[in-house]
């Protein structure tokens, strides 16, 4: 398996953008059409992650250590759309098929043996963490929405119980779909891990998003909706040890960052937590009452709001980073920061050019498409080797 001839040849695929995924798909569901039911129906967003995941694995082809844990996640991960033994080498198939199409003359021998060993070896791996995680974990969760109240037009807090324990950490994401859907969208639970084992989400319908308008718009206490298994290790409080803490979040970000919240309360510590919570205006502070109740529980949890519209400067927007190094130096503490791509990107950005390393700021992966971390930290490196940018 030549690596470098691999590389290049998807250097030439990638170069007509969005008629590679087009072609794959057209080719995998008229040839398998029973995999047309294990997507959603609106396949733009699922293009663009076929792209960026093929990208990640052909340009990591020749690192097979670093390769090893994104694909044994998508494995695992692939569970909760039902994706069988027997699916693999319908992909392997269509995939073949594209890279011939978009190479044309190029497409060799040589080159269709390098393809079939790297998807082999992706198959392989996947399908072996998949059957793994059959011994652990099922592939999902039914829950019932037990409260379901509307902070704001877009803005909805659902308690949901699963019908038998989900564990996780605070600050890990868990999978949620509604089964009218075929599509999957990751919230961090707002609270750290219950007795009685429910979960608090925190949902923005966002334009267009199936799964975020079902749970805001369309469902009620008593339905039930789909949970996957708990993934990502980004916002845990284990990297930070004991130390102090600053915290800043906007929008529905707030949701982790209660619960990290919640967990140093647990853990009854003696950490120092200074949280900023930043929004546009006071009318978007959806969850002031339980931020109030909070900060009147803990004597060792400092609240700031921000509000960014300044009628008195327009166009100008604070954010919560802007007011919190202006408040003073935190840089003997860990920084965990949640919100919109634009807000972490600028908090990043900031703290990074106040001096703060990058060891004690914390963030999830990148990317708006996002569906899980294996697509995240895709789409974070390959944004980042393409731009500096990308950040969530």
């Amino acid at each position: 398996m030549d690596a470098a001839r691999l590389k290049q040849s998807w250097s030439l695929v990638a170069g007509h953008g969005d008629q590679v995924p087009l072609y794959f798909y057209s080719t995998l569901f008229l040839t398998h059409p029973e995999t047309r039911q294990m997507f959603p129906t609106n396949m733009a967003g699922q293009r663009d992650r076929l792209v960026t995941a093929l990208g990640h694995i052909v340009s990591n082809v020749d690192q097979v250590e670093g390769l090893v844990g994104f694909l044994q996640g998508l494995g695992v991960d692939h569970r909760k759309f039902a994706v069988r033994a027997e699916h693999y080498p319908a992909v392997g198939e269509a995939l073949l098929a594209t890279l011939r199409h978009f190479l044309a003359e190029q497409w060799t021998e040589e080159l269709a043996q390098d393809w079939a060993a790297a998807y082999g070896l992706v198959a392989q791996v996947m399908l072996e963490a998949a059957q793994a995680a059959e011994t652990a974990s099922p592939p999902w969760w039914v829950a019932e929405i037990v409260t379901h109240e509307r902070r704001a037009f877009d803005v909805a807090v659902l308690t949901v119980r699963p019908q038998y324990l989900l564990p996780f950490t605070a600050g890990q994401s868990v999978g949620v779909s509604h089964p009218s859907v075929r599509s999957w969208r990751y919230y961090s639970p707002a609270n750290a891990p219950r007795a009685d084992g429910t979960l608090e989400l925190h949902v923005r319908a966002a334009p267009g998003g199936a799964v975020s308008s079902r749970l805001v718009y369309g469902s009620a206490v008593g339905d039930r909706i789909h949970l996957a298994a708990p993934v990502g290790e980004r916002l845990s409080l284990w990297s930070a040890g004991s130390s102090d803490l600053l915290l800043l979040a906007s929008g529905t970000g707030w949701a982790p960052v209660k619960a990290l919240v919640e967990q140093v309360a647990a853990e009854g510590s003696r950490r120092r937590v200074d949280l900023y919570v930043g929004a546009r205006s006071r009318s978007e502070f959806y969850d002031s009452d339980a931020i109030d109740k909070l900060a009147s529980s803990y004597p060792w949890l400092t609240v700031t709001y921000v509000v960014g519209a300044d009628v008195n400067r327009p166009g100008e927007l604070v954010q919560a980073v802007d007011r919190a190094l202006a408040d003073g130096d935190w840089r003997s503490r860990h920084v965990y920061v949640c919100g919109s791509d634009e807000m972490v990107s600028h908090a990043v950005q900031t703290l990074v050019r106040a001096g703060y390393h990058a060891g004690q700021v914390h963030h999830e992966g990148l990317g708006k498409q996002w569906y899980g971390p294996a697509w995240r930290t895709a789409a974070a490196e390959q944004s980042t080797a393409g731009d500096g940018g990308g950040h969530r």
